[in-house]
């Protein structure tokens, strides 16, 4: 089973309580996310490797880390993962972005891949699945099996808050990829909504119903 990381700090916390609140503006509801996704990209980097170079500071030569040259792709799905990416790029600007959009089949209520753009080297980079909700878990679990067909084997999951459903569900379907949220909600409703969550991200990120 895949590994499950909450990142309970409390800045992500308090800040999270305030992208639930149905209060929050568009503008500010943005801002927050942003900002927790910042917060939260000190997490998912936490085990990149480190190299040891020479540097020479004002007073001598020491030993000192750099990280190691892996690079890293993140790949929002659209349309409510956008939100996430520029937080992230503030601490790794370095990484490239790909994106993949999914939509329901109406036949099958199953998610369709209907748009991807994948760095050209991607098969080479870790990449970071970016999406604010894991609700029943299905785009999650669509967009790193497309990732995972273009022979990409190195992939993190990383989501605001996750329903316990969501979470099993891409455990056993990935259990090769960890997955990084702020919180762990109590459940679904019928509509497939996380209760309490914090309703639906991109009409809240983006002023749209």
């Amino acid at each position: 089973m895949s590994k499950l990381v909450i990142c309970d700090h409390p800045l992500i916390q308090h800040k999270l309580t305030f992208i639930r609140n149905k209060e929050t503006n568009t503008k500010d509801f943005r801002e927050l996310v942003d900002e927790v996704a910042t917060l939260m990209a000190y997490e998912i980097t936490r085990d990149i490797p480190l190299d040891t170079i020479k540097v020479e500071t004002p007073v001598s030569i020491t030993d000192s880390k750099v990280v190691s040259g892996r690079m890293l792709g993140l790949i929002p799905i659209l349309r409510a993962g956008l939100g996430m990416v520029d937080g992230i790029l503030k601490l790794i600007p370095s990484a490239k972005v790909g994106h993949i959009g999914l939509a329901r089949d109406h036949e099958t209520l199953q998610p369709k891949e209907y748009y991807i753009n994948l760095p050209t080297d991607a098969p080479n980079r870790l990449l970071i699945v970016i999406d604010p909700m894991l609700a029943t878990g299905g785009s999650a679990i669509a967009a790193i099996s497309s990732l995972k067909k273009r022979n990409c084997d190195q992939i993190k999951l990383m989501c605001l808050i996750a329903a316990p459903e969501g979470v099993k569900a891409v455990q056993e379907a990935h259990p090769d990829v960890e997955i990084y949220i702020a919180a762990l909600d109590e459940r679904l409703n019928e509509k497939g909504y996380i209760v309490p969550g914090l309703g639906d991200a991109g009409d809240r990120m983006y002023g749209t119903n």
